[in-house]
């Protein structure tokens, strides 16, 4: 069985952060997000969707998303039920993300994100003294040693589009 959900919208108002009676963080947002067809009238229609993160993240999306702010959420539906206040049960079904990213710069006007394709909830880092190393070392490692490969190789002899922007295609090139 599957339950994943992915979402870009923008949100509908600033995060609403809470803490649990253990001090654990637990932040909630509503996401509008365009439908990708227009109704009969020939107007886009929009969901909204209420999406609920946790922990660290959750203090990171209070603390730099707001109102419109342009927000790509991972993670998958969950639905609740609670006792209403007129003693009848209430159904709530929202997404319960486990990543989200900020998909515009701090500065952009349409608001919040730290900066470009920024996210938080992504697995921890591997404990000190994991069997496996420490991975982020790891990394800088291999990149040094690709960028020591690479010597004399730049970015604009892979694109073949660099020079004036055009390349000559003969019609017998072309799949149609």
């Amino acid at each position: 069985m599957m339950n994943r959900v992915v979402l870009v919208g923008r949100l509908t108002k600033d995060p609403d952060l809470r803490y649990t009676p253990n001090g654990v963080p637990v932040a909630t947002f509503s996401l509008a997000v365009n439908r990708p067809f227009s109704n009969q009238q020939g107007e886009k229609e929009t969901d909204f969707i209420n999406c609920v993160v946790w922990r660290r993240p959750a203090e990171n999306v209070a603390n730099y998303l707001k109102k419109g702010s342009l927000a790509g959420v991972d993670g998958r539906v969950q639905t609740r039920n609670y006792e209403g206040q007129d003693g009848k049960r209430v159904y709530v079904t929202e997404v319960l993300a486990e990543s989200v990213q900020f998909l515009e710069p701090k500065s952009s006007s349409g608001g919040g994100g730290r900066s470009d394709n920024d996210h938080f909830g992504a697995p921890p880092r591997e404990p000190q003294g994991s069997p496996y190393g420490n991975s982020n070392q790891n990394q800088r490692s291999n990149q040094n040693q690709n960028q020591q490969q690479n010597k004399g190789f730049t970015k604009v002899d892979e694109d073949p589009f660099a020079g004036n922007g055009q390349i000559d295609i003969s019609d017998d090139d072309l799949p149609f």
